[in-house]
């Protein structure tokens, strides 16, 4: 029997009411193994609805009622991480290490809004005038929207909701439909730990689900990360409602390698970087940068490493790679490497038509490399989410630079090199949002925040982090000014002299 996966508002499983179903399939199989509902309008705004009810205690508890929730919520999570690690496997076919460390990231931002309390600390001046006070608060917004990809069906929500609900909001999450049922378990999770009725809700679907957290009245902010044309999307008319958006787009990004560098550090990281989770990670690195004559060494040295990973099942503990989220996807990343010869390109690795014994149908693609890729060629300009290493070559740091630099992305870049002038310059003058030294992808930690530049961001706030929580609250200056108790009317004793 198909499983179905169903809407869960107001505390509770809402099965569908739309009749519009979505099939959710094992990736390393084919095989359909599950049916989601996708949301009608009216099922959106059930939810929306929930929250806003469940807004007007929730908004108003106080912080150690919010955070022990959170604490509950946080031991629940560590507890089942296997099984959501599990589920995540399951549908999307990354293999279960990735699927942990998935998990592992997500609790960060879980263990960040614990701590909220210090986030929240207002400011006060006293005595600006006589007798004159000014504090700045922050208080939450109302309800919250929250649109997510497959690639990271748990992480993704976890870097928007704990903080959210943390602040005093109340949460909409529309997850991916290719991988629904991490969501939904991490909402039971979430009312094992007390969380309250409505203050967090999900609702399944596709664009129509979409479109209407977007316009519906009620839903003050939204936050999404997924490809730079829906980002920008989001952006655009989420705005034009009055709505606080952050949309996080899409990336190129580039790791650029000096001629001093430890080639082998860089050869490996370039390999964990370009192909780990099969590349459909934002902060993958897709376009290594080879300056003067270490190019042939470093693409040598990258080609032997790849071609030593395990591909197979993500439930394989022998697998380092699992397969893509679709068969649709995977055709279209194979286009990119059937395309390469012919646009410039020399085609080192080819990894279309690769399949896996015993598991034919599944949506199988192996490692490709290409090297001396031109910056005209499709595989350089487009994000192509999947095990494709594009390797660019310069004479120059400064040619390296405008390289990546010219790149309509600014998500993460990297760069590997011995000389601290050279990182120190690269980290000031290149146009990105996240930089690693000697650091393939550097994702912030939970306290700092996480966000490009140029076509990788729509809005002006990073996501978790300091940045996160002032996207989800908004502030508030007092001004305030008290008699002196002394000056109190005739006939009111407060026990103070009558004089000054």
């Amino acid at each position: 029997m198909t499983k179905i996966v169903n809407h869960w508002i107001g505390g509770k499983t809402a099965e569908g009411a739309s009749g519009i179903y979505g099939p959710v399939t094992n990736p390393a199989t084919g095989e359909v193994t599950t049916k989601v509902a996708f949301a009608s309008v009216d099922e959106v705004d059930a939810a929306v609805a929930a929250a806003k009810e469940a807004f007007r205690t929730w908004g108003q508890s106080s912080l150690a009622q919010r955070t022990s929730v959170l604490f509950k919520f946080r031991a629940l999570l560590d507890a089942h991480r296997d099984e959501i690690a599990e589920l995540i496997t399951a549908e999307h076919g990354k293999v279960h290490s990735d699927a942990l460390g998935e998990v592992a990231r997500g609790l960060e931002i879980v263990d960040l809004a614990c701590g909220i309390n210090v986030q929240l600390k207002g400011e006060l001046s006293t005595q600006v005038a006589s007798r004159v006070d000014v504090a700045s608060i922050r208080q939450p917004l109302g309800v919250v929207a929250g649109i997510t990809p497959f690639n990271f069906p748990a992480m993704v929500p976890m870097w928007m909701f704990p903080l959210a609900i943390a602040c005093g909001n109340t949460f909409v999450l529309k997850p991916s439909e290719k991988d629904p049922s991490a969501s939904v378990r991490l909402a039971e999770l979430l009312a094992e730990a007390g969380l309250p009725e409505g203050v967090f809700n999900v609702v399944h679907g596709d664009k129509v689900a979409v479109d209407r957290l977007l316009e519906h009245p009620d839903v003050k902010a939204v936050s999404f990360v997924g490809s730079t044309p829906i980002a920008r999307y989001i952006h655009t008319t989420a705005s034009a409602g009055g709505k606080r958006v952050q949309a996080l787009g899409g990336a190129k990004n580039h790791m650029l390698v000096l001629p001093d560098a430890d080639l082998d550090a860089a050869a490996d990281a370039a390999v964990s970087a370009a192909y780990g989770s099969a590349g459909e990670r934002c902060m993958a690195i897709s376009a290594v940068v080879a300056v003067g004559a270490i190019g042939d060494e470093l693409v040598e040295k990258i080609r032997e490493r790849a071609e030593k990973i395990k591909i197979g099942p993500g439930d394989d503990p022998a697998s380092e790679m699992g397969p893509l989220i679709t068969a649709t996807h995977r055709d279209k990343v194979a286009s990119y490497v059937a395309g390469a010869a012919d646009e410039g390109a020399e085609v080192v690795l080819d990894g279309t038509g690769y399949t896996v014994d015993g598991h034919e149908n599944g949506h199988w693609i192996g490692i490709s490399l290409l090297d001396k890729v031109p910056t005209t060629a499709k595989a350089y300009q487009d994000e192509i989410f999947g095990p494709v290493l594009c390797v660019l070559r310069a004479d120059t740091y400064e040619e390296a630079l405008d390289i990546v630099n010219a790149s309509p992305y600014g998500n993460g870049t990297a760069i590997f090199t011995r000389d601290g002038g050279a990182a120190r310059r690269f980290q000031l003058e290149v146009e990105a949002g996240m930089v690693g030294v000697n650091v393939p992808i550097p994702v912030p930690v939970g306290y700092h925040s996480f966000g490009g530049w140029k076509d990788s961001l729509f809005g002006d706030h990073h996501i978790y982090g300091n940045d996160g929580t002032h996207f989800y609250t908004r502030g508030k200056v007092v001004t305030t000014r008290w008699p002196d108790p002394a000056d109190a009317p005739s006939g009111v004793d407060l026990g103070f002299p009558r004089n000054h």
